[in-house]
């Protein structure tokens, strides 16, 4: 506005005024907010000004604090629990031990009354020592047969016959399951990228260009590709499914440049007791998660992100939203407060009976209610601490700017509240979508290794790889092993229930090796 041209009228300098001072604390608190994502603490650890308690359910939060209920307020008793004592985890019985025998001289063994020490025991001590990887070489003899009576005769029955050669994931290859496995754990478990382990071959003695590792992959990928409609069949069997999804750079995304984003999509769903995640590439942000659900009936849950509103308007659908999402909100403005020592505003209260609701929420795992009777408590005392907040928000939203950190928390709150309380109407459900999130965080700590994928091919495999190694920790599984069982009988899979024997859902922990017997 030209300071030229201001109106003469008070009330109107007034508003413009008041505009203009709303516009600057907006400023304000975005700068601050951005000065804290790139120098402040990452974490969701709230500051140290009260009582502490540990927040259940919340991956990354250490402590946090109640607010002192005053009398009229209704008091909620947690049972009791015990905690063990923490102390050094020991050395796994399935290792291998070297005994190193450590024994007196032979003139110390002699007693000063001249008679010669009796062995009465030992003290072991064990410590561990770490033996660089090795490889070895598989030779595949197969032994040549041939009949010398009907050498040199016309028809084939002198024909020399040889000992077939075993089915194998890459036949002509010189790669086996067990290196396989380790190549795709070391990339897609412990995110390090292909040229890295080519560096660590490389000092083991054997030189494997990158180039060759990822056609092993690429190849090893497709073989694994039918797995992809029997996980999404598994989800589908699910009364739930939690969505999420992370951006990718892909740099070879036909008709678009290598600056766009790209996006992995994460489902999680199937059987309680045998989850199953499933990873999907796709080159949007839109679209994907309504085509993947499009015949499902039950309930989802995500974050707020707008797509996914036309999936809670299918029937049969039910959208939970996510608590943990909301309290998010409320910290991003504790966090832009100088004086977080001190205890109050909008955003603390709201956070402190969030709190109570996940005390709530650890006191039924605590106690291992079925869900008939999780609800049944839902309903009894986790409801009117929704109503606490729902009213807070609601009086709080009347003065408080909308475009203020605090305004943007409450309108978000507010916006997503039928879908944040659903979780009450069935106590199979969690308050949060963390266990998507839980699964989703290796994709993107890997990404911070090797940054991008170079061709949505190898996204696509890398959606594969991920479905399975996720999967199988979900399901109790070591990756590795599980990895080397799978590539090692998958070339023997021919049928649709071979290939679900194979599935990490359905794989009894007891019967893979352990990585050091592998």
């Amino acid at each position: 506005m030209d300071i030229n041209n201001l109106p003469d009228d008070k009330d109107a300098l007034k508003d413009i005024v008041a505009d203009y001072h709303q516009q600057l604390i907006y400023l304000q608190e975005k700068l601050n907010f951005l000065q804290k994502a790139i120098y402040g603490s990452k974490s969701d650890k709230k500051p140290k000004c009260g009582s502490k308690e540990t927040w259940p359910m919340m991956p990354g939060l250490v402590e946090m604090e109640t607010e002192v209920e005053t009398p009229q307020e209704k008091t909620i008793t947690i049972p009791e629990h015990s905690r063990k004592k923490r102390g050094r985890k020991p050395i796994p019985k399935d290792l291998p031990r070297k005994d190193i025998i450590h024994d007196l001289s032979g003139e110390e063994k002699i007693c000063p009354c001249g008679v010669e020490l009796s062995p009465i025991g030992q003290e072991v001590s064990e410590k561990l020592d770490y033996i660089p990887a090795r490889l070895i070489v598989n030779r595949y003899i197969r032994l040549k047969y041939a009949c010398k009576n009907c050498e040199g005769a016309e028809d084939d029955q002198g024909a020399v016959k040889i000992a077939p050669m075993p089915e194998q994931l890459i036949p002509q290859g010189i790669v086996t399951p067990g290196l396989m496995a380790h190549i795709i754990t070391a990339k897609f478990v412990d995110g390090l990228p292909f040229y890295r382990q080519c560096k660590q071959l490389l000092r083991l003695g054997i030189d494997i260009s990158r180039s060759t590792m990822v056609s092993w992959a690429m190849h090893a990928a497709r073989v694994c590709e039918p797995f992809l409609d029997l996980f999404k069949k598994e989800i589908m069997l699910g009364f739930q499914v939690g969505i999420d999804e992370t951006p990718v750079q892909v740099l070879d995304e036909p008709g678009r440049s290598n600056t766009s984003k790209s996006y992995m999509w994460v489902f999680l769903g199937g059987h309680p007791e045998n989850p199953t995640v499933l990873y999907d590439y796709h080159p949007t942000r839109s679209g994907l998660a309504l085509d993947f659900l499009q015949d499902y009936q039950g309930y989802i849950q995500s974050d707020g992100y707008a797509v996914y509103n036309d999936l809670g308007d299918k029937p049969g659908i039910f959208h939970v939203g996510c608590l943990a999402h909301v309290r998010r909100k409320f910290m991003d403005v504790v966090k832009l407060s100088k004086k977080q020592k001190h205890k109050g505003g909008t955003a603390q209260e709201i956070l402190n009976l969030i709190a109570k609701l996940y005390i709530l929420e650890q006191s039924f795992e605590t106690r291992k209610l079925k869900p008939d009777r999780i609800q049944e408590e839902r309903q009894e005392k986790s409801i009117p601490i929704l109503n606490q907040i729902k009213t807070l928000l609601d009086e709080r939203s009347k003065t408080t700017p909308d475009k203020s950190k605090l305004g943007t928390a409450i309108n978000y709150a507010l916006n997503q509240w039928d879908r944040v309380v659903r979780y009450t109407l069935d106590g199979r459900l969690r308050p949060d979508n963390n266990l998507v999130e839980n699964a989703i965080r290796p994709f993107a700590l890997g990404r911070k290794n090797w940054l991008f994928a170079g061709h949505p091919n190898g996204a696509k495999a890398g959606a594969m790889y991920f479905s399975l190694v996720e999967t199988a920790k979900k399901n109790g599984l070591e990756p590795y092993a599980y990895l080397r069982h799978l590539f090692e009988n998958l070339p023997l899979a021919k049928t649709e229930q071979d290939l679900k024997a194979l599935m990490p859902q359905y794989i009894d922990p007891e019967v893979l090796p352990s990585p050091t017997a592998c």
